[in-house]
């Protein structure tokens, strides 16, 4: 059973990567086929001409997000016998649109059962299994269809990467994000692109023992120390965060985005002093990030100097009011310097971005 911080984290990460894909239904061909006059043309996929426009539009409702309205329609179109082809295709996608993965399911298995050759059938249903969280069902799926299609808006390299991470399969996953991003599978890139991946989903063992593979065949690799460092913060491993951040300041002077990495890395040992100099420093190469400001005002709260961090979190709410740390942060400067009211605001305003930005677990039905 998963911990719920890597639960969340997954749900944040499927919300982003994988959106409902396009179906298409059936292609006219370029010469109608031979016909008694009068009947209805009949498409190369045995698609009777008037159905294959119903089909047609219906996708397009699905597309507009009338998807309920649509799957009225093709239910109807189910009940025939023998189905029309296409239908339970298009139903599938009806139903994955509404997040009723089970029943997604069902409707493209029956696709399948119709017509083995339904490639874009088979893809859809190894996404849904993904969503369903049946990582092992959609691999055989995704790995017969995994060329990225008109039918998907996520190249299914990825999510067949994915599947692989939560299967244990880490080498097939690592070969898998290689081909999404055109490296080879065995090289530097490749072991520190699958670490990153390992990282957002909270493998931190084996994204180490990645980042430590790419370094090995490539011990200048950029910003190979710079995740190792990540690791590390990720796992509270401060003193081998801090030397990882350090490797790479020296490799990498200009990269602010490492100072932002050493000021928190030293803030959370409680050494403010060496946090303010790098958080300074990350400022000065990064004025239009918001992350140094943060961090700058969270430091000198922890020094009891709420009118120098009042200074940096205002200016960072003036470039980003959505992030609900800055707003609390906010909350906390005010009411250290007596201003209840708006002390008040703040935590409210944190605490509505907050509820509003919370991943909601979907609803198998």
């Amino acid at each position: 059973m998963c911990r719920l911080p890597r639960v969340v984290l997954l749900i944040s990460l499927l919300t982003l990567a994988v959106s409902a894909p396009p179906l298409v239904v059936g292609q006219v061909p370029s010469a109608p086929s031979p016909q008694v006059q009068g009947a209805p043309a009949i498409s190369g996929d045995g698609v009777r001409g008037d159905s294959l426009e119903n089909l047609t539009r219906l996708r397009l409702m699905i597309d507009r997000g009338q998807a309920a309205d649509a799957l009225k329609q093709l239910d109807a179109m189910a009940a025939q016998r023998p189905v029309p082809p296409g239908v339970n295709r298009l139903r599938g996608l009806a139903l994955y649109s509404q997040n009723q993965f089970s029943e997604a399911d069902t409707a493209f298995a029956s696709a399948m059962q119709q017509d083995p050759h339904d490639q874009d059938s088979v893809q859809l249903r190894g996404l849904t299994l993904f969503r369903l969280g049946r990582p092992a069902d959609a691999i055989p799926l995704l790995e017969a269809a995994h060329e990225l299609t008109a039918q998907t808006r996520v190249d299914p390299n990825y999510v067949l990467a994915l599947c692989y991470i939560d299967a244990g399969q880490y080498d097939k996953a690592r070969g898998a994000f290689a081909v999404q991003y055109g490296f080879p599978a065995d090289s530097a890139p490749a072991y520190l692109l699958a670490s990153r991946m390992l990282l957002r989903r909270e493998y931190l063992p084996i994204a180490q023992q990645f980042a430590t593979k790419a370094l090995e065949l490539d011990p200048q690799l950029p910003l190979a120390h710079a995740l190792l460092g990540e690791i590390a913060l990720a796992g509270e491993h401060l003193d081998v965060a801090i030397s990882e951040f350090e490797k790479e300041r020296v490799r990498n002077p200009l990269d602010g985005s490492i100072y932002d990495r050493l000021g928190d890395a030293y803030s959370r040992t409680g050494d403010y002093t060496k946090a303010l100099q790098s958080l300074q420093r990350a400022l000065l190469l990064e004025p239009n990030s918001t992350g140094p400001y943060i961090l700058l005002g969270k430091v000198l709260l922890k020094r009891q100097d709420p009118a120098s961090a009042l200074m940096y979190l205002e200016r960072a709410e003036r470039m980003d009011s959505s992030n609900y740390i800055t707003h609390s942060l906010l909350g906390q400067a005010y009411r250290s310097l007596g201003r209840a009211e708006d002390a008040s605001r703040e935590i409210q305003i944190s605490q509505k971005i907050q509820a509003a930005s919370e991943p909601k677990l979907e609803t198998v039905r």
